[in-house]
């Protein structure tokens, strides 16, 4: 990858790994259904405006059938499977289940992307280290084999709607890309919102979580993912959700003084060599660049 697709994937890695602790903060005043319509409709009230002051809304134009199945698969479906999955089941697990993505994408894309020992031991290694940094912890009540199946079925979306970026919608500005998914979203959640207001006070902690979710990790984060998937293809791209646990274990060392032990330390080195594997240059890529030097 380039010094720009790095960038991207970093930027998102960071930005994905933080929602953890700022639902947890916002969930505190905030129902689960208030909170995801919140952070979609903030980013769709931030990027429409953008979109439409550049012109790049024509760019919607015969496109809005996979528009609206971008939104369904990667936004509305995932964000409400895994809020109300993780009622039932751990968070560590959650994030283990959600680790599945990379693996999905290089099996629907083995058509077109030959599965290589490489790769293979990459995806091994890394899906290795998310489960050494979040641990395994099968606690959760009767309905947990439910809410796992819940949490597995949106990592499956996300890797559908990873490659549905890269194949149908790859021409599409970003921001009018974003801000459309987003803000059909927020349509189809708003009466349901519109129930789950709260009834007592709510914080300034909890609607600064919400904004920043919004803002960062939902209109800023999705801008950059979808750059990415046009720089490098969806089966990179989809190696930050094993770089996210990273960002989320180190955010809660740094500011909930979280152990930093041998396992954290191994899992890190199993995330890195993973990426590192699975970001090589594949073999007919790598020869044909020697025949031409």
């Amino acid at each position: 990858m380039n010094r720009r697709a790095w960038l991207l994937f970093l930027t998102v890695s960071v930005l994905w790994g933080i929602p953890y602790f700022l639902i947890k903060v916002a969930l505190e005043d905030l129902s689960p259904l208030l909170v995801v319509f919140g952070r979609v409709a903030i980013a769709a009230l931030v990027l429409l405006p953008i979109a439409a002051a550049r012109g790049s809304l024509a760019a919607l134009r015969g496109r809005m059938g996979w528009v609206t199945v971008l939104a369904v698969v990667h936004i509305l479906g995932p964000f409400l499977l895994i809020t109300y999955g993780e009622t039932h089941i751990s968070s560590s697990l959650t994030g283990l289940l959600i680790a599945v993505e990379p693996v999905a994408i290089a099996l629907l894309m083995a058509r077109t992307e030959r599965l290589t020992p490489i790769r293979v031991a990459g995806l091994v290694l890394g899906f290795g280290g998310v489960a050494l940094l979040v641990g395994l912890d099968l606690s959760g009540d009767r309905l947990g084999l439910l809410g796992a199946g819940m949490v597995l079925v949106a990592a499956l979306f996300y890797a559908v709607a990873t490659m549905l970026v890269q194949r149908r919608l790859s021409d599409v500005p970003t921001e009018s890309l974003v801000g459309a998914t987003t803000g059909i979203t927020a349509l189809a959640l708003a009466p349901f919102a519109a129930f789950s207001l709260p009834s007592r006070p709510v914080r300034a902690e909890a609607w600064a979580s919400l904004g920043a979710l919004g803002l960062l990790c939902t209109a800023l984060a999705l801008l950059a993912f979808y750059q990415l998937i046009a720089e490098v293809g969806s089966t990179r791209a989809g190696l930050v959700t094993y770089v996210n646990p990273v960002v989320a274990v180190l955010l809660g060392v740094a500011l909930l003084n979280e152990s930093f032990g041998l396992s954290t330390i191994a899992g890190f080195a199993l995330v890195a060599t993973g990426c590192w594997l699975l970001t090589r240059p594949a073999p007919e890529v790598a020869e044909l660049e020697l025949a031409r030097v």
